[in-house]
């Protein structure tokens, strides 16, 4: 590839962090080409929930998390499970989430969690108006849900916390939660509404709309697994399956495949695989009127414009085991229990990769090998939440404008 044609950026990933950053770079004037293993919206940026989750700034680590953990952890099937060919492996990554979960390092994620949601909460519509997106944003709300007084008292802190931020939510009755989604079991007591939340019509269609806009700008997408990085004083030599690459500056935005790539120059960097589940129904499986989340079985039920989509739990079995789909299916039989007139007649199950550091914060900023290249990846569950802002942070990275938010939290080296 002569200079002419070489790109001046090349981004790793066609997932919505990825694709939003390549966007990011096109409006401040670089020729960017990404690659991907497999093409755009191919990963967890295809199957999640759709949801700009801005309200959780806490991180998953947590003392709450350690409480649960092992009551979760003796069901094969519930919201937390580790595959046993995979315990032994995981056992490094579990000892760092659990020294994440001290008091000190919560309250310091959770302040670096909540610079991340607003500044990517701020930058989230002119972005969709930037792209042509905007008539796919939702605000339909989310309703936690709780089966005693008792589990609605123990998720009364973290609401204490998000009204210091000022978030706004309502605390409900079964009564007045049945005036914002009928339908839903007796055994729901208490819930507490969201009415900010938003979400996206389908994240699938969002990444291939975001896809489209980027190729009208003039950028290309081409399917390559990369294999090493290479960089020197004047670019970045990608050795990649069709041949290699050459950039200026490099993005990583792989998802769970980030730290493969990142090993490539030397750097060990702690991600883990959050394998999420679910299952789509058809548009007319249920009267879904918001989002439900069923907070104590980790899943929620989101009403999409291909379906109504029943997912969530986290399988931490790393990439390369089969899929284990009775994960899907018991999340559906419970989402059955708790919204009886739920049809779960011709549903279509999906398993994804959600990348994830043990401190719940992702790794945004330069990498250690070379300022050439830009890591962005390790978003967990909120890598459609956040994609807006680390796009912002990646361009700024790469134009030499100041980040808008303290880097530092999000360093990959954290973990050295």
């Amino acid at each position: 590839m002569d200079a002419e044609s070489q790109p001046d950026v090349i981004v790793i990933g066609a997932g919505v962090v990825g694709l939003s950053a390549a966007l990011a770079l096109q409006a401040r004037g670089r020729r960017v080409a990404v690659l991907d293993r497999e093409g755009p919206a191919a990963g967890a940026s295809a199957g999640n929930a759709g949801a700009f989750a801005f309200t959780d700034i806490l991180p998953l680590a947590s003392p709450g998390l350690m409480r649960k953990a092992p009551r979760w952890l003796l069901d094969p099937l519930g919201p937390l499970s580790v595959p046993l060919p995979y315990a032994f492996r995981i056992a490094p990554w579990m000892l760092r989430v659990a020294q994440a979960c001290s008091p000190s390092r919560v309250e310091a994620a959770t302040a670096a969690q909540i610079a991340l949601m607003d500044l990517s909460k701020a930058e989230l519509e002119p972005f969709l108006a930037a792209t042509g997106t905007s008539l796919m944003l939702r605000r339909e709300g989310n309703l936690e849900v709780y089966e005693s007084e008792a589990e609605w008292r123990a998720s009364l802190p973290g609401w204490d916390a998000r009204e210091r931020h000022g978030i706004a939510f309502r605390h409900m009755s079964a009564a007045e939660m049945a005036s914002v989604q009928p339908g839903l079991a007796e055994r729901f007591v208490r819930g507490t509404f969201t009415p900010g939340w938003f979400s996206i019509a389908d994240p699938k269609l969002y990444v291939l709309a975001l896809a489209e806009r980027f190729r009208a700008n003039g950028g290309s997408i081409d399917v390559a697994e990369v294999r090493a990085l290479l960089p020197d004083a004047s670019g970045v030599t990608i050795d990649a399956g069709a041949g290699p690459r050459r950039a200026a500056e490099v993005v990583i935005a792989a998802g769970a495949f980030s730290h493969e790539i990142a090993a490539t120059i030397g750097e060990r960097i702690p991600l883990e695989t959050e394998r999420g589940y679910n299952t789509t129904l058809p548009s007319g499986a249920f009267d879904l009127r918001t989002q439900v989340t069923f907070g104590g079985h980790g899943f929620v039920v989101t009403r999409l414009e291909t379906g109504i989509r029943v997912g969530g739990a986290v399988e931490l079995g790393g990439l390369r085991l089969k899929p284990n789909f009775k994960r899907s299916e018991a999340m559906l039989a419970k989402a059955k229990r708790f919204l009886p007139d739920l049809d779960i007649s011709g549903g279509r199950q999906w398993m994804g990769f959600r990348p994830s550091l043990p401190d719940s914060l992702p790794a945004i900023g330069f990498s250690r090998g070379s300022r050439r290249i830009v890591h962005a990846f390790g978003h967990g569950h909120l890598g459609l939440t956040q994609a807006a802002g680390t796009a912002r942070i990646v361009a700024d990275l790469l134009t030499d404008r100041p980040p808008p938010v303290d880097l530092a939290p999000f360093s990959a080296q954290r973990f050295a």
